[in-house]
């Protein structure tokens, strides 16, 4: 559906073949780093006027409608200061209330701000040369938004390297492209967008959160990525997990005194690692 659409070639195995046209590849991976980046606009913050613009736009509106993606009036017949304002008001209901479903993999998978998620894409951001720049509002590194952004920037690497003919690079980006899909967006996007359907009042929100769940079920596919589950089930509500920290109880707090050997034989049982308490 979307591959047709968007002009976009499945992508067929993990490996190239001995001869490949490296233009229309490059082309592929520019469509698809194009969908990201419009995704990415729906999540990151409140829509700008010139996002809500280029959205509007009858071409695209054409393409999306081919998707099977329709907005309702309440997104094509309102003047532009009002849906932006209509727009303002969803996201900060959706995503930046109290009760809201904010669109962060730490919160929907272990239900808390800055967990493991959140660590793991900061050291994956930093060795990748992948700046994250504060926006209208602070985001997290497991935003939804940032972290379709980051497979954009992967993908737009992959054309520099296709037009290079650097084909060694190209793999290693395609396997860090289908890494980041296995220990990330695979596990929890599906299930929130399938909640955002559910939850959302605007016909945008409604429309947008259909496309990444389709968007997301195709490049799984493409991308051969298989028993891919998803862990986040669209969940209203998500449990908090418990929060760990790193001591040995047997230990005295001023360090001046050292533990029995009855004691030091256990100790390395009652270890717990250290997760960040920033909330």
């Amino acid at each position: 559906m979307l591959d047709t659409a968007f002009a976009i070639e499945p992508v067929a195995g993990t490996s190239l073949p001995v001869e490949i046209d490296t233009a229309a590849l490059a082309e592929e991976c520019r469509a698809r780093a194009d969908i990201y980046r419009m995704l990415a606009g729906v999540f990151i913050e409140e829509p700008s006027p010139a996002y809500i613009a280029a959205m509007r736009d009858g071409n695209l509106l054409s393409r999306l409608a081919e998707a099977g993606i329709t907005f309702g009036e309440d997104f094509l017949a309102s003047d532009a200061p009002a849906l932006e304002e209509a727009l303002a008001c969803e996201y900060a209901t959706l995503f930046a209330s109290s009760g809201c479903f904010p669109p962060v993999e730490s919160v929907r998978l272990l239900g808390r701000f800055k967990q493991e998620p959140c660590f793991q894409l900061e050291k994956t951001y930093r060795e990748a040369g992948f700046v994250l720049c504060k926006g209208r509002f602070e985001v997290f590194p497991d935003q939804l938004g940032v972290e379709l952004l980051f497979v954009a920037e992967l993908l737009g690497r992959c054309v520099e390297a296709l037009n290079t003919d650097q084909l060694k690079e190209y793999r290693r980006l395609e396997k860090e492209i289908k890494r980041f899909w296995t220990q990330h967006l695979g596990l929890w996007v599906r299930g929130y967008c399938q909640l955002i359907g559910r939850a959302a009042n605007h016909s945008f929100y409604r429309q947008m959160a259909r496309f990444l769940h389709g968007f997301a079920e195709e490049e799984i596919v493409a991308l051969g990525l298989k028993r891919l589950d998803d862990l986040d089930m669209g969940r209203a509500v998500v449990p908090k997990s418990e929060i760990q920290v790193e001591f040995n109880p047997d230990e005295p707090v001023c360090g001046g005194c050292g533990p029995s050997d009855a004691k030091s034989a256990g100790a390395a049982s009652t270890i717990h690692k250290l997760h960040d308490l920033r909330f």
